[in-house]
């Protein structure tokens, strides 16, 4: 099946949306490692920069992908905040505050990502669909241990 121009631009659209939501991870967690006190930190501040890494990671894979597939991927601080489901949020919070908006971040983004799954399989770009299932598996563990970590 043919790739038609408005799937794939559809595809695009929806990568955009992650590289987005990916700029704003980024910051967050950085925010999240710098401010973070208390019993935590030790854990924590190693664990958030684990992820910042990989959310910089995360940006990078899927703004060259969106140049692969002849796209533009969206590249200012005013873009990202028009276009993410991720929001900003002050730095005065406790650990386990930190901890529950980065699992909701982590199922929105999942949830979100369902969709640019879907997509792109339809325009047979799986190349882009199993980037984005990769993804998605590792943001499910990360719920999972973070989760974990909530209930001790």
């Amino acid at each position: 099946m043919a790739k038609t121009a408005t799937k794939e631009q559809q595809t695009v659209t929806l990568l955009n949306k992650q590289v987005a939501n990916w700029a704003v991870m980024y910051v967050k967690l950085h925010q999240f490692h710098w401010y973070l006190k208390g019993p935590s930190f030790f854990v924590l501040h190693v664990k958030f920069e684990e992820l910042y890494k990989e959310a910089d990671l995360y940006l990078d894979q899927i703004a060259e992908r969106i140049l692969q597939l002849k796209g533009k991927p969206l590249s200012t601080t005013k873009e990202f905040q028009a276009n993410s489901s991720i929001k900003e949020v002050s730095p005065e919070r406790n650990a386990g505050q930190m901890v529950e908006e980065l699992v909701q971040d982590f199922k929105t983004i999942t949830e979100e990502s369902k969709e640019l799954i879907e997509a792109a399989e339809e325009s047979g770009d799986h190349g882009t669909a199993d980037m984005i299932t990769e993804i998605c598996m590792n943001l499910e563990k990360h719920i999972w241990m973070l989760e974990s970590y909530m209930n001790d």
